[in-house]
């Protein structure tokens, strides 16, 4: 399904929404990378994936793959087509494991999409970046390539159910890897400063306001 979807949505969406798309090169052909991106808007799980050439995983919530009928079966078939890996957020270990799940596609050698600041931003600004991304390029060793998207919140706004004409840019960062610089450094030190170079890069790519905290508003879809 992913083939077939792959094959057919990515040049529709292009001719349609003709994104404008910056540093690709920097995405590698093959091999475990971590995409770490700002979240503005769902339709960004599917921006990313529609204008990287190669498979790019993100975690949905796992309503989205328990439907019943003919739109469960829908639904099951575009999330899972898209490269998507149901993660039940309403259990209180979903954090960890979606983390685990996250480092057996990267131990693939697959290519696994994030938000570091954790949920949509509702206002438009740069929250600040939780240190699951640090965790995974640190125990994966998986580079980091930060991705600054822009207008995609104008694509599928926050309540919209269908995606709308907009201008849309996908910037892509040269990718940030993980050295001998943090041998010795305290685990936790270590990731809160890697996740704050991802999130300086995705700031300079989106061009966003920092609102220099977390972004503790209503979970996302």
């Amino acid at each position: 399904m992913y083939r077939v979807l792959h094959t057919v949505v990515p040049p529709v969406a292009k001719a349609v929404w003709r994104p404008h798309i910056t540093g690709l090169h920097h995405v590698p052909d093959t091999g475990p990378v971590i995409l770490a991106s700002n979240h503005l808007s769902f339709a960004d799980s599917v921006v990313i994936p529609i204008v990287v050439p190669r498979k790019v995983v993100f975690l949905a919530k796992s309503d989205y793959f328990t439907g019943t009928g003919l739109s469960g079966a829908a639904s099951r078939a575009w999330f899972g087509g898209l490269g998507m890996l149901p993660v039940d957020r309403d259990d209180s270990a979903a954090a960890m494991e979606s983390l685990q799940t996250a480092l057996e596609v990267l131990e693939r050698g697959e290519a696994f999409g994030i938000y570091p600041e954790g949920t949509r931003s509702r206002d438009g600004r740069l929250y600040r970046g939780r240190t699951g991304v640090a965790h995974l390029a640190l125990t994966s060793g998986a580079p980091v390539v930060p991705v600054g998207l822009t207008g995609t919140q104008h694509l599928q706004p926050i309540g919209a159910r269908l995606p709308r004409l907009a201008e849309v840019t996908v910037s892509f960062g040269a990718p940030i890897s993980v050295g001998e610089e943090y041998a010795g450094v305290p685990r936790g030190r270590a990731r809160r400063d890697l996740t704050d170079r991802v999130m300086t890069a995705i700031e300079a790519l989106s061009g966003q306001e920092t609102a220099g905290a977390y972004n503790d508003g209503p979970p996302d879809a």
